[in-house]
């Protein structure tokens, strides 16, 4: 690798809304904690506290399930206005040090600290002030990835959660690679995943050894992506304050779902994700799209559009089943689900949309794919 390097900080909350919630509630603090909507009303997880996940709940998860896991668990209806308030406070910590600062989430970013506000040569020490502050300032914790780009970066961050410090230097990124399984790669989800298994490749530095042909013919046009990554060579740059176009969530499934009321729910499931990260971003949605993949992998969309934005996940699930009959779902087995909104529009009553997405979900050294773009 050349011997100038970018200095990448990926810095992510840990567990942001719950922590909020704690923060704001002593009662709360040291208890498990889950934020989200009612079990009765199919509500799901936003974001859990660490002591919830000892039980295994984590985000998505229907709430009746986290219940079932853990009995004791404090269900808290989300309050994205304290959340944006916390968030625009990291953000302005953030941007004390570098004004290349690219939000993911509410609760993540990278930076470019190449150059820096501080005038500090170490990105290291960047990131342990950055962490310092946020602690002091706002009775949160951060976990921080240093490395030389993006993908290296935001795995380290997830490596010692919570409130930890993980630096790749140029120096280790070849030993930190061969620690890493195949799902450390962006863009690798659980169904791909288990394709590239199938063929052999378990960890991935396999993926620079295995026979192109055969590479591209499991997993497409992401073959020559995937082999850049295998290498630690990520070249996208920080980019900040990107515009959103649309807002999705979508899930492959195991097995294909086949029976109708399941599939219904699962489509609600999905328009409360989609709502959740529209509200946590202070936007509206004119157009609700579905996407439905069946078990031939034939793949359709359908879309409705309003003249009324909304963010509501009631509205946006009831046009998601609306638009499903549409679809030959109920006659097919369904192997994958989306909910997509787009015409985005600012919700005047909340504060500008900044790029952050809704939900909190820490990277784990033992499930580290699906938190990038999966092609699951």
């Amino acid at each position: 690798m050349p011997e100038t390097q970018r200095r990448i900080i990926h810095l992510d909350m840990d567990a942001f809304y719950a922590s909020v919630e704690q923060r704001d509630d002593p009662a709360l603090r040291g208890r498990p904690v889950a934020v989200g909507g009612p079990p009765e009303s199919r509500g799901v997880v936003a974001a859990a506290s660490y002591e919830a996940r000892a039980f295994g709940v984590r985000s998505a998860m229907p709430m009746a399930r986290a219940l079932r896991q853990c009995p004791d668990l404090v269900v808290v209806r989300p309050d994205f206005q304290r959340y944006r308030e916390a968030s625009r406070r990291v953000m302005d910590i953030l941007r004390s040090a570098t004004h290349l600062v690219e939000p993911l989430s509410l609760d993540e970013a990278y930076l470019d600290v190449t150059e820096n506000l501080w005038g500090q040569p170490y990105a290291t020490e960047v990131a342990r002030e950055l962490k310092r502050r946020i602690r002091s300032e706002l009775d949160l914790t951060a976990s921080a990835g240093v490395a030389p780009n993006k993908f290296l970066a935001k795995i380290a961050s997830g490596w010692q959660k919570p409130d930890g410090l993980t630096v790749v230097s140029p120096g280790r990124v070849e030993a930190f690679l061969q620690k890493l399984p195949v799902e450390a790669l962006w863009g690798v989800g659980p169904v791909t995943a288990k394709k590239l298994r199938g063929i052999g490749i378990q960890r991935l530095v396999d993926v620079r050894a295995a026979d192109p042909a055969l590479l591209a013919g499991t997993v497409g046009s992401l073959a020559d992506w995937l082999r850049r990554l295998a290498q630690g060579d990520d070249p996208r740059e920080v980019t900040p304050d990107r515009p959103w176009k649309s807002v999705s969530a979508e899930t492959t499934y195991a097995a294909d779902l086949r029976d109708p009321a399941g599939i219904h729910s699962e489509l609600g499931r999905l328009a409360g994700r989609v709502a959740a990260s529209l509200q946590a971003k202070a936007l509206r949605a004119r157009t609700v799209t579905i996407k439905v993949r069946y078990a031939d992998f034939s793949t359709v969309t359908r879309s409705h559009t309003d003249d009324i934005p909304t963010c509501d996940a009631g509205a946006i699930g009831q046009r998601a089943v609306l638009l499903l009959g549409r679809t030959e779902a109920v006659a097919r087995p369904v192997r994958l689900l989306g909910v997509g909104t787009h015409g985005l529009v600012e919700d005047g009553t909340a504060a500008p949309a900044s790029g952050w997405l809704a939900l909190d979900d820490p990277v784990a050294p033992s499930a580290i794919g699906g938190t990038g773009l999966s092609s699951d």
